[in-house]
């Protein structure tokens, strides 16, 4: 791959990354939006629903950030090592630099949070 490929596949991956975000962001805000509206006094099957579809949501999600995130680091390292020097390769490298943010931090607050809002539900 030259490195405009390798930029596209970066793009690509970023995409990835904040599209896969988006599910189990609005889900978990939906969540806390519904249990102002009465989820909270809801029956335990209702609760345990809305529990499993934020943790599908949340596995599906961290699992496409986290191969988002490790095919943009081959990228960054790639165009590291590559003979085209250019703006954008540098800048990407620096960014991928942040990747295990993507990686491990994102789906550990995500899990935080879930954990609140289960335990809310199921105290």
């Amino acid at each position: 791959m030259n490195q405009l490929e390798l930029i596209r596949v970066w793009q690509k991956s970023w995409n990835r990354i904040i599209i896969s975000q988006l599910a189990p962001t609005g889900l978990l805000i939906t969540t806390v939006a519904l249990v102002q509206f009465g989820l909270g006094e809801a029956g335990i099957l209702v609760k345990l629903a809305a529990l499993l579809i934020l943790l599908a949501s949340g596995i599906l999600g961290a699992l496409a950030q986290y191969s988002a995130a490790t095919e943009a680091q081959a990228v960054a390292a790639h165009l590291a090592t590559s003979s085209e020097a250019s703006l954008g390769a540098a800048a990407i490298h620096d960014l991928a630099k942040f990747l295990w943010v993507v990686k491990f931090v994102t789906p550990t607050v995500f899990v935080a949070i879930f954990l609140a809002i289960a335990g809310f539900l199921l105290a």
